[in-house]
């Protein structure tokens, strides 16, 4: 029987959290008194409320009214209909995107509320631009950067708001919620962009330019010290140079800043077994289906903030907004460098493609975590461990991160070419902003294609779609393309996009995703008494035929023992068998002597597609 929250009692009505740390950080001197005409809803609440979508967005054209450097946008419509505001801020007081490219200046993309249960970036953003503009005590950033901010992303989740949306977290009082108006966790959409939103985002990736994108979130998990930590891709992945940037040039000032008004940093924390942190940190690349793991892949600079669910609501807004201000200082300090980075890795000189992503076989470091001290006991209730959460400071040795390793790759093609027909797909193409060119004459060419072996797919459905993997094997044909089928280059800067959506194999591509299910179902049959005695005159006169039946009889108890699977069999060697099933209807545009593609380092096989990393 299920519970709401009227029948449930006073226990299941309230979030029981571990005691909180003390916190008395500098960065309390960023707030400004409720009374303060520019005093931002969260300040005005008593610093434990966040305002909802029609609160916000009235301040923000209040102070929009009141400062000429800032100017309110839409940038595309929810699927209930509410607009995704942007807000551009420019000193120069120039509004489009060619003024932002012209200006010179590194422009830095803030994005906020992708899970509206995590507020913290909106509260913090609305109180840097107030002191960015009509404040004034911070209006020298602006003078070295553009800035685009969305204090809400997710504006259909953000007003599904109640006291409900958090158990795990402490404040705001209430919150919206994770996913959008369908259900989708819009950031497990950047790759398949099945939402309006994501392709709204995307869209102002592609208008804007940004040389850095900041997605902003609360983690949540085990208890531990830590209240700001944060990840980018690996530099093993997609945009190495960026990644080095990060490493070299962002993160250290970040590190050293947040230090200094009293908040202690990490690297984003996932922990094996949240109820055993000396097991040690979770490892894996970040996949296009995330922000960070679709910046990287794009090779824009995309840096994922988490704060700490467990420290009280001020701390963590106060947090980001010390993050924010040394991201932008930094950006527009070291503009040089960072677009270096991105030209650099934009270049694509890599000719392989890495279509699935494990970890390192070498032990990880050991690290010196700081953590919570807790006590494990089993549960009466669960049956299982459990552990509570103490409330005082401890350091512990754990095993660190493991390195991010590729386990296959890919040679790249020239370019793909997609069936008019697999619209669905062209079509999305198009929303990422990928060039194609469209035929309109029908045009026949060998190319190298994909047989799907031992397709599966999973037994539930997640983020709207069931998940497929398979086994291909490449095959030269001889295809006829009909007029409107589209050309897809893999050229820089969208090849490594394209391979990851187009390769069957990558664990982000539209197969995996379940947009080619058409191609794995069987759809002309074959009748036993038509079947019986054709396999009859098959194995009289083929003996190499007769053999491989045996053989198969031997080795294969399932087939053995099931009459249709064996009249299959037969059937499947006939010329009335379908040619196409199983084959993967994208082709690869092959090149003069290219042998057939290989997969290196073993099959392919997907990824959990639960995984928790990044958020």
């Amino acid at each position: 029987m299920l519970l709401n929250s009227s029948s449930a009692g006073p226990a299941a009505q309230n979030s029981i959290l571990p005691p909180a740390l003390p916190w008395n950080g500098e960065s309390k001197s960023l707030l400004i008194p409720a009374t303060d005409s520019w005093a931002t809803p969260f300040e005005q609440s008593g610093l434990n409320q966040t305002p909802r979508y029609d609160e916000t967005v009235a301040w923000l054209q209040k102070l929009v009214d009141a400062a000429p450097e800032l100017r309110r946008v839409s940038i595309g419509t929810t699927m209930e209909g509410r607009d995704i505001v942007m807000i551009l801020a420019s000193s120069a007081r120039l509004f489009s995107s060619e003024d932002f490219v012209a200006s010179g200046k590194a422009t830095v993309l803030i994005q906020a509320c992708i899970h509206p249960g995590e507020p913290d970036g909106k509260d913090a953003g609305l109180m840097l631009l107030r002191d960015m503009t009509v404040k004034g005590s911070k209006q020298d950033l602006l003078e070295k950067v553009n800035v685009l901010f969305v204090p809400i992303y997710n504006a259909d989740g953000h007003e599904r708001s109640s006291r409900f949306g958090r158990i795990n977290q402490r404040g705001p009082l209430e919150t919206g919620w994770r996913t959008n108006a369908r259900n989708l966790n819009l950031n497990r959409d950047y790759a398949k962009l099945d939402a309006p939103e994501t392709r709204s985002i995307v869209r102002a990736i592609n208008q804007w330019q940004p040389d850095l994108y900041l997605d902003l979130h609360v983690t949540d998990g085990a208890d531990y010290q830590y209240d700001m930590t944060w990840a980018f891709a690996s530099s093993a992945q997609y945009s190495p140079s960026i990644a080095r940037w990060f490493e070299n040039n962002l993160e250290p000032i970040l590190a050293h800043d947040l230090d200094v008004m009293g908040h202690m940093t990490a690297r984003y924390i996932n922990l094996i077994d949240d109820l055993d942190p000396t097991k040690g940190l979770e490892g894996g690349a970040l996949l296009p289906r995330f922000s960070t793991g679709y910046s990287d892949i794009r090779h824009l600079p995309g840096l994922l903030i988490e704060t700490h669910s467990l420290k009280p609501y001020a701390q963590r807004v106060t947090g980001t907004y010390v993050l924010l201000e040394s991201a932008l200082k930094v950006a527009g300090e070291d503009t040089a460098a960072l677009r270096r980075a991105i030209a650099n890795d934009s270049a694509e000189k890599e000719s392989e493609f890495v279509t699935n992503w494990g970890t390192s076989n070498q032990p990880p470091p050991q690290i010196q975590f700081l953590g919570v001290g807790y006590k494990r006991t089993e549960s009466p209730i669960s049956g299982g461990p459990k552990v509570e959460w103490l409330g005082n400071p401890i350091t512990i040795e754990i095993p660190g991160q493991p390195a991010v390793a590729p386990r296959a790759k890919v040679q790249k093609p020239a370019a793909y070419w997609v069936p008019r027909q697999w619209n669905d797909v062209i079509d999305r193409l198009r929303a990422h902003g990928i060039p194609m060119e469209t035929i309109q004459e029908p045009k026949e060419l060998e190319v190298e294609m994909y047989r799907l072996h031992e397709p599966k797919i999973s037994n539930q459905p997640f983020e709207g779609h069931v998940n497929v993997i398979g086994l291909p094997a490449a095959e030269r044909r001889v295809e006829k393309f009909s007029a409107g089928s589209v050309r897809v280059p893999v050229s820089a800067p969208f090849g490594d996009l394209v391979c990851a959506l187009l390769e069957p194999a990558s664990e982000d591509s539209f197969f995996s995703w379940g947009f080619f299910l058409e191609i794995i179902q069987t759809t002309e049959y074959v009748e036993a008494y038509v079947m019986e005695p054709m396999a009859e005159k098959m194995l009289g006169e083929d003996p190499a035929l007769a053999r491989e039946f045996e053989e198969k009889l031997k080795s294969d108890d399932r087939f053995r023992n099931n009459p249709k699977e064996r009249l299959q069999w037969f059937y499947q060697r006939t010329p009335f068998y379908d040619d196409r099933a199983g084959l993967y209807p994208v082709a690869r545009e092959i090149k003069a002597n290219e042998s057939l593609t290989g997969y290196h380092d073993g099959p392919p096989l997907a990824s959990d597609p639960n995984q928790r990393a990044g958020n």
